[in-house]
């Protein structure tokens, strides 16, 4: 009996927006139980057009119209932040698969809201930093206990952007209300992957900066006024038992860098990287001081798609697996791909993170809540 592929509408698939050309194209196209049925934008000459580049079936103008046909098994939300919580709502109305980028909600609020409207169907949330191979591996060596007792972590990071310089459609990374600053997207990447390979953070201790006040907005001249902080220090301590030091910098466009070191009383492993948007885009390497079997070779290459510039090369190759595992989760009725319930941990997370910085109290996490300690 042959499975029909499932077929993935993606909301915000602009071909002059390189990251859904560059990710989600590609992963889809990629593996052939996936199939881009429909691509929708605001504007019918950008639909056309993206469903022309992107070899679509269907292009819609109106993205409701995409959540509401029927053809749609799977919708991708990949616009604006602000722009996420309608859409989702109205997917998961429609009884849809979801498939959204992080962060999920432009505030706590609404991505508690979104989780709790999710019910019984299946959901993703763009936090694919740990779905890549490497780090699949390295959750594998942490938990065989091969590393003997988790003693410390250091986690150091680094994103091209929240630097001093931005672009006039990008200046709203800097906004509070934006939902889409430094904290919310990169720190946020970074603490999952941290979350993934040694358990959930139950404390934190975190200090931020803002390190670029005012920004140079290049194609216009104008100056823009950053709202958020663009750089983070961070003491954290996991379930697993490990202390882990984590340092965010933002603005490095020369030698960038993801490096996650783990000792244990018993050996040592180390995760890296090397792109310039950060952990969830490029592809990671492992090593260890420990026997383990090379990681699982990425279902999508991550080269670019269509209309898509070279420097997002590696985008599609978590991404890819986001979809690879969400696919097999339809298929089977598992619920093994984090999805919104997920994202609002991740959010919660992210506040503790600010309220820690605020306060230069501690935070104590447990389950979901968070509470400070004593400083």
């Amino acid at each position: 009996m042959s499975i029909e592929p499932l077929r993935v509408g993606i909301i915000g698939a602009d071909t002059k927006a390189s990251w859904a050309g560059a990710s989600h194209i590609p992963a889809i196209q990629a593996q052939p139980g996936l199939v881009l049925a429909a691509v929708a934008t605001r504007r019918e000459e950008s639909a056309k057009a993206a469903a022309e580049a992107f070899g679509a079936e269907r292009w819609y103008a109106n993205p409701y119209d995409l959540i509401h046909d029927n053809r749609i098994d799977l919708v991708t939300v990949a616009v604006k932040v602000p722009a996420h919580r309608d859409l989702v709502l109205a997917a998961l109305k429609a009884g849809k698969a979801v498939y959204s980028e992080s962060p999920l909600g432009a505030t706590l609020a609404e991505t508690e809201e979104m989780a709790a409207a999710t019910g019984s169907l299946h959901t993703a949330i763009g936090l694919q930093g740990r779905h890549n191979p490497s780090v699949r591996r390295a959750i594998e060596i942490v938990a065989s206990g091969r590393l003997g007792t988790l003693l410390s972590a250091n986690v150091r990071a680094t994103t091209f952007g929240y630097g001093p310089t931005t672009l006039s459609g990008y200046d709203y990374f800097n906004k509070v209300a934006s939902g889409a600053s430094f904290l919310a997207i990169t720190a946020a990447h970074v603490l999952d992957v941290v979350e993934a390979v040694l358990g959930p953070i139950t404390e934190v201790d975190a200090r931020t900066k803002r390190i670029w006040p005012t920004v140079a907005v290049i194609d216009t001249g104008e100056t823009s006024h950053r709202e958020i902080p663009d750089h983070l220090d961070l003491i954290a301590e996991t379930r697993h038992g490990a202390s882990v030091a984590v340092q965010v910098l933002a603005g490095i466009e020369h030698d960038p860098h993801f490096v996650m070191q783990v000792r244990g009383s018993e050996g040592t492993l180390t995760l890296r990287g090397h792109h310039l948007a950060g952990v969830q885009v490029g592809d990671l390497t492992l090593s260890a001081s420990v026997p383990f079997e090379a990681p699982d070779a990425p279902v999508a290459t991550g080269a670019v798609g269509p209309t898509a510039a070279d420097f997002w090369t590696g985008a599609s190759i978590n991404v890819g697996e986001v979809y690879a595992s969400l696919a097999r989760d339809i298929a089977s009725g598992t619920r093994r791909t984090p999805g919104f319930a997920h994202a609002a941990h991740n959010s919660r997370l992210i506040a503790a993170v600010e309220l820690a910085a605020q306060t230069g109290q501690r935070q104590r996490i447990a389950g979901d809540a968070h509470t400070a300690l004593a400083a």
